[in-house]
């Protein structure tokens, strides 16, 4: 949302290239608002790292880098594209979405999300665009956290939340493999963006399918290995993936609320999969 003290200059930017993206692409969504972690900061910052006395002001893409910015200290964070748009390419972004931007010291985004850098330019911040590697694996998180955290001079919440988050992945792990049916790991297909909620679990994916929907070949080859579980993309479904397999298909989410938890992705994750297994 716009504040106080946005020069004119950036205002024109800001309505010429929003007026661009709304003829320019097809599909856009007709939210209103879009969700916020914190209330948007008083005042333009420069695009220097924090020193750890004043944290940064930061502006993300999707509640997926604001959960990785809000791990890795921020606190104050704005987030653009709203939860309820599952496929955040898809996202046609807003004047005030772009106003945002103006205030930020970072702006974080994804390289699948092809509206990042221009979101950036049409406000004509000097905020520092940080490209963020999302994937729920957790060596991957603790290293993207770690990478903001330096940016953002918050390395001791970083630190602080890596432990909580490795005392939580360990639990949950545990958990999940204690629920496998009769003790062993089941046979399960997973979704190329799904291979961590398989970890998380302890199994060894048999087989992968995706982003596109399976081929009648594939549908052949992952059926052959009776798979019990197929762990699907909520985010990019194509619908019952192993039709006639006798395999469930649990439904795992990627990205979080707009409480921004990443712990919680993987809590649900978790009891889907236990679920699937004929837990609880």
């Amino acid at each position: 949302m716009a504040r106080t003290g946005v020069r004119i200059p950036s205002l024109l930017a800001l309505s010429a290239l929003g007026m661009a993206l709304v003829t320019g692409c097809g599909g856009g969504k007709d939210d209103t608002s879009s969700p916020s972690a914190s209330p948007a900061a008083g005042s333009n910052a420069s695009s220097a790292p924090a020193d750890g006395t004043q944290k940064p002001a930061v502006v993300v893409t999707t509640t997926w880098e604001g959960a990785f910015a809000k791990a890795a200290g921020a606190d104050d964070v704005k987030v653009i594209v709203p939860q309820s748009v599952h496929h955040a390419p898809d996202y046609d972004p807003k004047p005030s979405d772009l106003a945002a931007v103006a205030q930020a010291d970072f702006v974080l985004y994804a390289p699948f999300e092809p509206y990042a850098a221009k979101i950036k330019e049409a406000a004509g911040s000097k905020a520092k665009l940080v490209e963020v590697n999302l994937d729920n694996d957790p060596d991957k998180v603790k290293a993207e956290v770690d990478k903001l955290a330096a940016l953002f001079g918050t390395t001791e919440a970083a630190t602080t939340w890596k432990t909580g988050f490795d005392s939580e992945y360990g639990k949950l792990n545990k958990e999940v493999q204690a629920a496998w049916p009769g003790g062993r790991s089941p046979v399960t297909v997973t979704q190329v963006f799904t291979g961590w909620a398989a970890k998380l679990a302890g199994i060894t994916p048999a087989g992968t399918y995706g982003p596109e929907a399976v081929t009648p070949a594939q549908l052949a080859e992952l059926s052959g290995k009776k798979p019990a579980l197929v762990l699907d993309n909520a985010h990019m479904s194509t619908g019952t993936v192993l039709p006639d397999s006798g395999a469930r298909q649990v439904r795992i989410v990627n990205y979080p609320g707009e409480d921004l938890d990443l712990l919680a992705v993987y809590r649900d994750a978790a009891t889907e999969i236990k679920k699937g297994m004929g837990g609880s």
